[in-house]
């Protein structure tokens, strides 16, 4: 079968066979070994796009934030998330805390050697430094390229096993031109799937479709969409498992996003690594785990998709750089790196504790991680020297952003 006939045949099915839609998880369907029913493993590539007269900035932005040994910096907590770290430090959930905590973040000198791109809030990409300076020209000093997150977060979908959906496409459009003429030239939407609740077919589609109209608007407004259907850690599956998913969500998201006609080489991915679930019994080795991704991202992934910037998924600040190190030791069809909130700033709050006069040693503890993370990038990373607090996981159940 073609590639073009076995996509055909998969929508088709997806659209109107009962054995895939409501709450039938993926384990219950027949076509394979694995449960899955066979499909081609490259989704169809079209080569028109809607992004228009944007196409050429598309593409330089990409290059960009995929550029040699650097990587993004995620600090696109929302403001209830935001005061849980600020909180774990003892301060008051206020905007002049946050805005505190993200200038220390954001002002720290050299900083652009190692981190390529920003992902921003909305609060964060409308403010100034205590100086006065906006955020967004502190990056553009640095080289680094302001991001947006543009969903409106999760919420319950009908008919699921109790999974979720991700909102905020109304109104997506206008909001993207107007965080373009603030300076932001690249945008983020999450969107979660559970292994434990099925997944259910139906919160696959949901969450592969919602991130193609994502995407296309992004573009027709001049920002490149980082594409990021988050497997959740929760789950006590092995890795096989998690390989399994992986592959029938990105099949579905890039089917979708060639329906949208998205064009690939102004994108960015987020994907989350394939590892076993947090409560299983057995950890597997950076080794294991780089074989298991690049494995799915070999298989779904085109190679005209600029750059992969992985998400840490509450892995320890050391995990998370040294599975990055693992997928580095040979070439890649794409820039392989890193897009991390709490791997990068969990040794930045520890550090800091809201004090003026740490100021400047939390901006040293950016730094070093932004350094090692960029090192991994490169396939040239050692643990020695790590710190234990480094090493230690950051998981939560359920996480929310």
């Amino acid at each position: 079968m073609s590639a073009m006939a076995a996509c055909a045949s998969f929508v088709k099915l997806n659209s109107s066979s009962s054995s895939w839609i409501g709450q039938q998880s993926f384990n219950q369907r027949s076509g394979s070994a694995s449960g899955f029913p066979s499909i081609s493993r490259v989704s169809v590539v079209k080569a028109s796009s809607s992004s228009g007269s944007y196409t050429d900035e598309l593409v330089k932005t990409t290059k960009s934030i995929a550029s040699p040994g650097r990587g993004i910096l995620a600090i696109d907590e929302s403001n209830a998330t935001c005061g849980k770290r600020l909180a774990s430090i003892g301060l008051d959930n206020t905007e002049v805390n946050r805005q505190a905590y993200r200038q220390l973040l954001l002002t720290t000198p050299g900083l652009g050697e190692y981190i390529s791109g920003a992902i921003l809030f909305e609060e964060t990409l409308y403010q100034s430094t205590t100086d006065g300076k906006k955020f967004v020209d502190c990056l553009r000093d640095e080289n680094i390229v302001p991001g947006i997150k543009v969903d409106k977060g999760l919420s319950p979908l009908p008919g699921s096993n109790n999974e979720s959906w991700c909102q905020g496409l109304d109104g997506l459009a206008s909001r993207s031109a107007e965080y373009y003429k603030q300076g932001a030239r690249f945008a983020k939407w999450r969107t979660v799937v559970s292994i434990p609740c099925g997944p259910s077919a139906l919160a696959v589609k949901e969450a592969a479709w919602g991130l193609a109209r994502y995407a296309a608007i992004s573009q027709d407004n001049g920002l490149v969409p980082i594409v990021e259907p988050e497997i959740l850690l929760d789950g006590d599956h092995p890795i096989e498992r998690t390989l399994e998913v992986a592959e029938r969500v990105w099949a579905e998201v890039f089917y979708y996003l060639a329906e949208n006609n998205v064009v690939f080489e102004g994108i960015l991915l987020k994907p989350s690594m394939v590892t076993p679930g947090a409560e299983h019994k057995e950890k597997a080795s950076p080794d294991t785990i780089a074989k298991y991704t690049l494995t799915m991202l070999r298989r779904r992934v085109p190679p005209a998709v600029p750059g992969i910037m992985f998400l840490s998924g509450g892995q320890s600040e050391v995990e998370a750089t040294l599975n990055l190190n693992a997928m580095n030791q040979s070439p890649n069809p794409w820039h392989v790196s890193f897009s991390y909130a709490r791997a990068l700033q969990n040794s930045v709050l520890k550090t800091w504790q809201g004090r003026p006069e740490k100021a400047e040693a939390a901006q040293k503890a950016l730094l070093e991680r932004a350094k090692a993370n960029s090192l991994a990038q490169l396939g040239k990373y050692s643990a020695e020297g790590e710190s234990e607090d480094a090493k230690k996981g950051m998981f939560v159940e359920g996480y929310t952003y």
